[in-house]
């Protein structure tokens, strides 16, 4: 089966086609940060309006990429939540409109089962069960995964996700938007242990994080640095340093949670996904730690750890494959929960 991919949710446009004997035959992103650095954030209303603008060259250059004719493909998958709703109606409408023109089944798609699902891109994808991380700017979540849309949660943010923390750190320090991956780069030439950051919620039992605390916890040492300088700021060194303590407090907060569901669960695979996976140390402390629990991790490439129509083609062949399809209703969700999803091949209410 051969199925295009749209990916709308937010501020990227990313487009893929794959086939379920071949593979992945080729993906097209375009990033939308240029438009709104100057903004220091998303601004819905211009997200859609780029959206509508790149959705259909993306999609006449990924066809041509992967030779593939519009009369080839078999279906096609697109981002129905979460996420803007603006720009989700951009995928959506472009989705349902294709998919009608060429007589061929559509499916709404859920941008996180999307992200966990990405590591099955690679060559070697991992097996069920596991657990999966899902970090990113939206969204902190550890899953147990005991097959595609057999999803239960075991713990989540209770406030700021931890890739929204990373990006109003970023603001707090001065960088640019987006503030996350800056954030990491900035620790890097950051001293580690002349500050000590709190790890959220590690001294308690549960698997819930909070990340709002540590934000604070920035804000004051920032504060606390400039009043006794000279000039009034946190010179670049100090700011470096601050960056790399609260790097280093997130991740070992990840590392020790997901340990703890590992241990909780009895399985040996981690997946971790989303855009905050492509963290350096992230990824370190987290091989450290399977390594120890005699345990694997598993994540995707870089570029599928950010938004991509990869993952939504791949997630909804699975699904397409399976026999699910769209009604007549044109329906996307801001919100709209993992666990609620119905198990492969089971229709969508």
């Amino acid at each position: 089966m051969r199925v295009l991919g749209i990916e709308t949710s937010c501020d990227e446009t990313g487009v893929a086609v794959y086939d379920s004997k071949l593979g992945l035959l080729a993906d097209r992103l375009y990033s939308q940060v240029e438009l709104h650095a100057r903004y220091g954030g998303v601004v819905p209303e211009l997200a859609s309006r780029d959206h509508i603008r790149k959705g259909l060259p993306l999609i006449q250059e990924v066809l041509v990429a992967a030779e593939t004719p519009l009369n080839a493909l078999d279906g096609i998958a697109y981002t129905a939540g979460p996420g803007l709703v603006g720009a989700l109606l951009v995928g959506a409408s472009l989705g349902r409109s294709l998919g009608m023109a060429l007589n061929i089944p559509t499916l709404g798609v859920h941008h996180m089962e999307g992200h966990l699902l990405a590591p099955m891109l690679e060559e070697r994808p991992p097996a069920f069960p596991f657990v999966a991380l899902l970090v990113s700017g939206g969204h902190t979540q550890l899953v147990r995964v005991d097959g595609i849309g057999r999803y239960r949660l075991l713990g989540e943010s209770l406030d700021d996700a931890a890739g929204e923390a990373f990006d109003k750190v970023g603001k707090m320090l001065g960088l640019a938007y987006p503030g996350g991956p800056r954030v990491a780069a900035l620790a890097e030439s950051g001293t580690a242990g002349r500050f000590e950051f709190p790890r959220p919620m590690t001294n308690r039992p549960g698997l819930d994080f909070s990340f709002s605390g540590l934000k604070t916890y920035v804000r004051n040492t920032l504060a606390e640095e400039a009043g006794q300088s000279p000039g009034g700021e946190a010179d670049d060194q100090t700011r470096a340093d601050i960056a790399r303590a609260f790097e280093d407090a997130v991740v070992q907060t990840l590392v020790i949670k997901c340990r703890r569901a590992l241990q909780q669960t009895g399985l040996r695979s981690l997946v971790i996904a989303g855009g905050v996976s492509a963290n350096k140390r992230l990824r370190e402390g987290l091989q450290t730690m399977v390594e120890k629990e005699r345990s694997q991790l598993f994540y995707a490439q870089p570029r599928f750890c950010t938004d991509n129509g990869a993952m939504i083609a791949y997630a909804g062949c699975q699904r397409l494959a399976a026999g699910e399809r769209d009604d007549l209703s044109l329906n996307v969700k801001a919100r709209w929960p993992l666990a609620s999803l119905p198990p492969l091949g089971r229709p969508s209410v």
